[in-house]
């Protein structure tokens, strides 16, 4: 018997299925990835849209932030209520202080809010004219009150003008004056003696004085101080014994001795004695008399 020949067409149609399949996975890549790149291609150009409609927006952002200080301050001064332009600036702010990348949705949702603002603005417009119109009408009803006013305050300027003069007046009439001053030198005897003086005449320094006659000078408790200055202008002071400092000429000064006394107007006589401890060098020393930062009177003594 003869053998049969292998079928050949049968190999022939395994090839091709074979080719087939590696076509069908070959498109279907193919698509997979015109897909991916289609797909990418429109999440880039969404990306591009919102990053552009979001540079629009904080543009607009900034505007109206810009245009939120200027109705404040304008506001502010015609005194009319800002605060809800106040709590619209600083959401405003925050919003600038946001990072840029945002969703298509933020976007759409800020922009609505951004119109928010805008009309905010515009009803403010309308507020600003009213208060410009009622601040017009109180200026014209001050003015002419200012002008009472005016009038008024110069006469109570030109009354405590002339209260204060005479209050000086008064003041400098009522200040105490030394008269019949006399300085003499005590020796350690207790004898007295006139200028000029030798030291060892001179224990201690007698200064006496009657206070003038002063109907204006209230009755009232004073400080009268005395002060013995020498050639080099230097005060002759010891705390130890009585000494201290007063404000004269708004400086703090030096003075020898001090007592307190009732002025009663009697024309009263007061002695003041001062004993320096060491010798006065040669010379001529000034003795001034003083009260509540005013000299009363002054005189002189000399020292060979």
């Amino acid at each position: 018997m003869e053998k049969s020949q292998p079928q050949q067409p049968k190999k022939s149609n395994k090839y091709l299925v074979i080719v087939l399949l590696l076509l069908v996975v070959i498109i279907i890549q193919s698509v997979k990835i015109y897909l991916d790149y289609q797909e990418k291609a429109e999440v880039k150009q969404q990306l591009v849209t919102t990053e552009t409609d979001l540079a629009g927006t904080m543009q607009r952002l900034n505007d109206v932030k810009n245009e939120l200080d200027q109705k404040i301050v304008e506001i502010q001064k015609l005194g009319g209520n800002i605060a809800d332009l106040e709590k619209a600036k600083a959401e405003v702010q925050r919003e600038l202080r946001r990072t840029t990348q945002r969703s298509a949705k933020a976007v759409k949702e800020l922009e609505d809010r951004l119109d928010g603002y805008e009309e905010l603005l515009n009803l403010k417009d309308a507020e600003i004219e009213k208060l410009k119109t009622v601040n017009k009408e109180l200026f014209s009803e001050n003015r002419n009150l200012k002008t009472k006013q005016n009038k008024l305050s110069d006469s109570i300027t030109a009354l405590e003008k002339n209260k204060k003069e005479l209050a000086s007046k008064v003041a400098i009439a009522s200040q105490l004056r030394a008269e019949n001053i006399a300085i003499k030198a005590v020796s350690s005897k207790g004898k007295e003696k006139e200028s000029p003086f030798r030291n060892r005449q001179l224990e201690k320094i007698k200064v006496e004085f009657t206070l003038a006659d002063n109907k204006v000078a209230p009755i009232e408790g004073k400080k009268i101080l005395i002060r013995i200055i020498d050639e080099n202008s230097q005060v002759i002071f010891d705390v130890a014994k009585g000494s201290g400092t007063f404000i004269l000429n708004g400086k703090e000064e030096f003075y020898t001795a001090a007592q307190e006394i009732l002025f009663d107007n009697t024309k009263q006589k007061l002695i003041f004695y001062y004993e320096k401890g060491s010798e006065y060098p040669d010379g001529t020393y000034q003795v001034e008399i003083y009260s509540e930062g005013y000299q009363m009177g002054k005189g002189s003594f000399t020292v060979k």
